[in-house]
């Protein structure tokens, strides 16, 4: 893969929906990191879908293709997954060999500095729209269009 397309994958996996999962990987060190669906769910700030618990593939690594987002979170920080349990709602994330290093420029990448947590505002600046129009409401759900999954 080229290193323009890999930037490419790294820049949009640090700006969608599971950058959250794809900062946190970047930032771990260590070969292995055990976790759970619950865990993954504090990081992530969201749920995981019912696909995540019932799909085996949803897990899957799809190489330097880019994939889904949510595996081009862990595939961009250089991490592939590795013991799915479904029952125990529970995986190991094992650091590729041609990945990044540990604690590499993904961070730099994206404009954020290793030695602090990270903030949303290092990435996106933040500016002042004024208030919202009175009476308006949206959700994540309306958002996205991912009600009832």
């Amino acid at each position: 893969m080229t290193e323009s397309r890999t930037l490419l994958l790294r820049e949009a996996a640090a700006r969608g929906k599971y950058a959250p999962l794809f900062r946190h990987l970047c930032l771990r060190s260590g070969r292995e990191w055990s976790t759970t669906f619950s865990e993954l769910e504090r990081i992530l700030g969201f749920a995981l879908p019912v696909s995540a618990r019932v799909h085996r593939p949803w897990w899957s690594n799809p190489g330097g293709r880019g994939g889904h987002s949510h595996a081009l979170a862990w595939v961009a920080a250089g991490w592939r997954t590795k013991s799915v349990n479904l029952g125990e709602e529970a995986l190991i994330f094992v650091r590729r060999e041609d990945g990044p290093a540990e604690h590499d420029s993904a961070a730099a990448s994206t404009g954020i500095e290793q030695e602090r947590p990270l903030s949303l505002d290092d990435i996106f600046t933040p500016h002042d729209f004024g208030p919202w129009p009175e009476g308006f409401r949206c959700s994540r759900e309306e958002l996205y269009g991912d009600e009832g999954r």
